[in-house]
């Protein structure tokens, strides 16, 4: 695939085109991923999260500068919700970064959640890992930040930021949510506000009780993003959790969990794509699904009864056999 070839020769039109291909998800993607394969753990992968209004694309913004100062070239995966009414997505991260839009250095790709879960659309883990394998050096992936808990991130960066901002019942939530057992690192965003104090200490407070690993002390840090405080300071929190992964064997630990958990999905994926098909034409699935709808039959009694139909089983793995031979025809085309 010449393509492939000209985007690791540095075509930017090539990367972006690659990354088209992985967001319109077309029959294109397996052999993409295939290509990139040795390439795609070359670079370092940060994820920020964190409440809306917590000024992470700012902190973002900044963080660009700070990698750049440092001669290091970074990627940027902005998630945009997608409006539950339109299904457009309002993709503003592009608009608050164009400072760096004409830096070879930096490539910036916002993408849309398409209604998934947990802050991250289904491209977006390739899209990371597209712009790494590019010759990235860091590739930063900022969540919806939706205020609900986004383990999805994890599934893919080697540090996670998780942004907070004081004086807010939205810091207190995301706390009591959960969302800070997946932060490697918890910053502080518009320290200037009133209640900084107060949560620094409750964060650390909580940090002290709830120690997740021996080898890692989440340390909590002040910025005020839009006066570039404390981004130097989060840079080098980044590095070190970077080094220590690396002395610990944990990057290479958490990479191999991340490629289970990606195969796992991809096949739960494709299975449940073939499943919903099947209600258009599948008269013996057709009549399950009815009597589930009817009350006739509970949801798990319905599914157990699926799953020892040896015919309907049959019949959904020569579908997805003849789905995979079509998008081969298509990819060979």
């Amino acid at each position: 695939m010449d393509i492939v070839d000209k985007m690791f020769q540095g075509d930017r039109l090539a990367l972006a085109r690659l990354l088209s291909i992985l967001e319109n998800n077309t029959p294109e993607v397996p052999l993409v991923m295939s290509r990139i394969q040795q390439n795609q753990d070359n670079g370092y992968y940060i994820g920020f999260t964190g409440a809306p209004g917590s000024g992470k694309s700012t902190l973002v913004d900044k963080m660009i500068l700070q990698i750049r100062n440092n001669n290091l070239e970074v990627g940027v995966v902005a998630i945009d919700p997608t409006s539950p009414f339109s299904g457009g997505a309002i993709l503003g991260d592009r608009i608050r970064m164009q400072n760096h839009a004409l830096d070879p250095g930096v490539f910036i790709r916002s993408l849309a959640t398409r209604g998934s879960l947990g802050g991250l659309s289904r491209a977006a883990k390739n899209t990371a890992r597209i712009l790494n394998a590019s010759g990235k050096d860091y590739c930063i992936i900022e969540t919806v930040g939706v205020g609900q808990v986004e383990i999805d991130i994890v599934d893919t960066a080697d540090t996670t930021v998780v942004v907070l901002m004081p004086d807010t019942g939205d810091s207190i939530q995301a706390i009591k949510a959960g969302i800070m057992e997946i932060a490697d690192i918890i910053v502080v965003n518009k320290a200037d506000l009133k209640g900084t104090d107060q949560l620094i200490a409750d964060l650390m407070l909580m940090l002290h009780e709830n120690q997740r690993h021996s080898w890692w002390q989440v340390p909590v840090i002040a910025t005020q993003a839009d006066k570039n405080i404390g981004i130097k300071e989060l840079f080098e929190k980044i590095e070190e959790h970077k080094e220590v992964l690396k002395d610990t064997g944990m990057l290479v630990a958490k990479r191999k969990e991340q490629r289970v958990s990606e195969f796992m999905e991809i096949i739960e994926q494709t299975l449940l794509d073939v499943i919903l098909e099947s209600q258009k034409d599948d008269s013996e699935f057709c009549e399950i699904i009815n009597n589930v709808m009817a009350g006739l039959i509970d949801p798990y009694s319905a599914a157990k009864k699926v799953f020892g139909n040896e015919n309907l089983i049959k019949r959904w793995m020569m579908r997805l056999s003849s789905e995979i031979l079509i998008e081969r025809r298509r990819v060979d085309a």
